[in-house]
């Protein structure tokens, strides 16, 4: 009762209390400053980014440009190939329409308009040409639409100023008069990658093309001029052209920048032959660097590392690298993936002393993410994972390899498809050697077939590790990958895939493994339809004496006495064709069967097969005549082809 007549006193105080406190805070919102943040500037797919984040990636899951159709889902190197470049192709075809009809897509419904959906302007000899027409197009890279607008107006006598001049210059040195694939062609691009590595080591600068006819034209010559003509050249390995006229431009006192030098440090290689010779140049064009007061950067060390690569004495590339990584750790320059790719190839050669300098690196760099920032980048990840194979072969590092690879984005570091698949084919070539079945399969399913497929030579590991570990019960399974990944025409791993399943009597004792038998004899059916198949293609499989015997026996043991049958048949029509023969024990099983199925014919047949290709008939004969009651046809053959030895056993 105390309490109850206190509560209205207690309420109305601390309803007083509640308007003093709002009325303080509305006095403090009243003088503070509202400040609006600054815009964030967002990419068309950053909310895409955000919602796929809260996800995560499922492995199970093809790639978002495949259709989610279990019927359309590309399974093998070469359908996702096809199928990528299938898409290209649409891409191209519809800008081809919109080029061919362009009077149908003038209407313009975007506001403001979007310049890439409009049709492309199309010039001829009468076009009304301005410097404002050519700026726009360098603007844009169109190459091969600013030379002719380029070659027009010198044709009509425009004056073009020495600026625009100075930008066509530099984007033809830049593309080498070779028109920049356009943007949207991202699968072309991303397949033909791998293709350009070897062409990237010869010269491929056109001589005398418009880039070096402006530069010519050019009067006064000017610092920006020699430096866009010095890199282009440089670019595409007209090395000794390129370090010419990097020495006149020294000569006439231009101040040439820090790129400008890199790119001639690039080329060092093709400049001298000799290891001490590059070395001197190298340090020859530092020092000028330096008296021109210019801070080396990212590219002159990477392009450093690069020239110390190609040394062949091993001791000297080692000391001048660790001294080039010296120096610019003192000058703050952070290492990128392609520094540390140089440091593998320099340290952990194929015929020099073991380096476990990967190991260093791992410990710098684990955990971090990383950003594209020289071309170079894309090569650490399949580098890193062939050391970890071929030179230590060591399954920890290559982990730790692979979980840099899959920290933030460093996933879009990995190279274009031709790298991808030398990572993970080292990655798993070097699982098969050192992990156990349980921890292999794990792997083999998260990766399998989405993001990796692997090539025969991966496969054939696999099927090494299965005989090594007598993982027989996985033969099936990984049959069924081989024909989805398109495997079957290759030999080796058809006769590897008999011998494990013939090696391997299953254990009929266990539930597991009753059905092995039959399982078996469907995948050596199915090798030999394949075999027969073939015979009218390009790559055509052939059988050998050994691998028809193994099907016949796999086919026996299977209970498939009807296919035995027709694969024997084949064996006595083509003895002639088929080099070798079966052995003594799978002729022997399939005596076995016939006595089992109360087939006597098929049983002299075999013996009469024997007997022509000079094997031993007589354990044949003899087992003949104690599974049947022969008959005096029967007998009579029987004496004919073996005597009548087996009557006294």
């Amino acid at each position: 009762m105390h309490l109850a007549r206190r509560l209205p006193h207690l309420s109305r105080h601390c309803n007083v209390r509640m308007m003093k406190s709002t009325a303080v805070s509305t006095a403090k919102s009243a003088e503070e400053e509202i400040v609006i943040p600054n815009r964030i500037q967002r990419s068309s797919t950053d909310i895409l980014v955000a919602l796929s984040a809260t996800v995560g990636r499922d492995p199970t899951a093809p790639h978002y440009k495949f259709h989610d159709d279990p019927f359309l889902i590309p399974t093998s190197n070469v359908s996702k190939r096809t199928f990528a470049m299938a898409q290209e192709s649409g891409r191209k075809a519809a800008k081809w329409i919109k080029e061919e009809h362009r009077n149908l897509f003038m209407h313009q419904e975007a506001q403001p308009p979007i310049e890439a959906f409009a049709p492309k302007m199309v010039f001829t000899e009468e076009s009304e040409v301005t410097q404002q027409t050519l700026e726009t197009l360098i603007r844009r890279s169109l190459l091969q639409d600013a030379v002719y607008v380029y070659n027009l107006m010198k044709t009509k006598g425009l004056e073009i100023s020495a600026e625009t001049k100075q930008s066509l210059l530099e984007l033809l040195s830049f593309y080498n008069h070779q028109e920049p694939m356009p943007e949207e062609y991202y699968e072309e691009r991303w397949f033909k990658q791998n293709n350009q590595g070897q062409q990237r080591q010869t010269k491929t600068w056109k001589d005398g093309e418009l880039a070096e006819q402006i530069f010519n034209e050019i009067e006064p010559k000017t610092t920006q001029a020699y430096a866009a003509v010095i890199r282009g050249m440089a670019k595409y390995y007209q090395a000794d052209r390129a370090y010419a006229l990097f020495q006149e431009a020294l000569e006439k006192q231009h101040h040439l920048d820090t790129s400008t030098y890199n790119s001639i440090l690039s080329n060092v290689n093709f400049l001298k032959e000799k290891a001490d010779q590059k070395w001197e140049l190298c340090k020859e064009l530092l020092q000028q660097m330096k008296q021109q007061q210019l801070k080396p950067d990212l590219g002159t060390l990477n392009a450093l590392l690069e020239c110390i690569s190609t040394f062949g004495n091993y001791k000297m590339g080692r000391t001048c690298a660790l001294q080039v990584l010296a120096e610019f750790k003192k000058l703050n320059v952070e290492l990128s993936l392609g520094s540390y790719y140089y440091v593998l190839i320099i340290f952990c050669r194929e015929r020099g002393p073991v380096s476990h300098v990967i190991v260093d690196i791992l410990n710098e760099i684990q955990g971090k993410e990383f950003k594209i920032q020289h071309p170079k980048d894309t090569y650490f990840f399949a580098t890193a994972m062939d050391v970890c194979r071929n030179h230590l072969h060591d399954r920890s590092l290559a982990k730790k390899v692979d979980n840099l690879l899959h920290t933030g984005n460093n996933f879009d570091l990995i190279g274009d498809t031709y790298k991808e698949s030398v990572y993970y084919r080292h990655y798993f070539a070097l699982l098969c050697q050192t992990c156990t079945i349980d921890e292999f399969l794990e792997i083999y399913d998260t990766l399998v077939p989405n993001v990796y497929i692997p090539e025969p030579g991966v496969m054939e590991e696999v099927l090494k590790m299965v005989e090594v570990n007598a993982a027989y019960e996985l033969m099936p399974r990984l049959w069924s990958d081989m024909v989805i990944f398109d495997h079957i025409n290759r030999e080796s791993l058809l006769l590897r895939t008999l011998k494990i399943m013939l090696s391997n009597k299953p254990d009929l004792t266990k539930k597991s493994e009753e059905q092995l038998p039959e399982q078996f004899a469907k995948v050596a059916f199915d090798i030999y339809n394949k075999v027969v198949e073939s015979e009218g293609r390009a790559k055509k499989l052939s059988f050998t004496g050994q691998m028809i015997g193994d099907i016949l026996t796999l086919l026996v043991r299977g209970g498939n006495w009807e296919k035995a049958l027709e694969v024997f048949n084949n064996i006595d029509k083509n003895q002639h064709r088929i080099p070798g023969t079966p052995s003594e024990n799978c002729l022997m099983e399939y005596v076995e069967a016939a006595i089992e199925n109360k087939s006597p014919s098929q049983a002299l047949q075999c013996l009469q097969y024997a007997v022509e290709n000079h094997m031993d008939g007589l354990s044949l004969a003899q087992r003949i005549h104690k599974g049947f009651t022969l008959n005096e046809v029967h007998m009579s053959k029987m004496k004919s082809l073996v005597g009548d030895s087996f009557l006294k056993q």
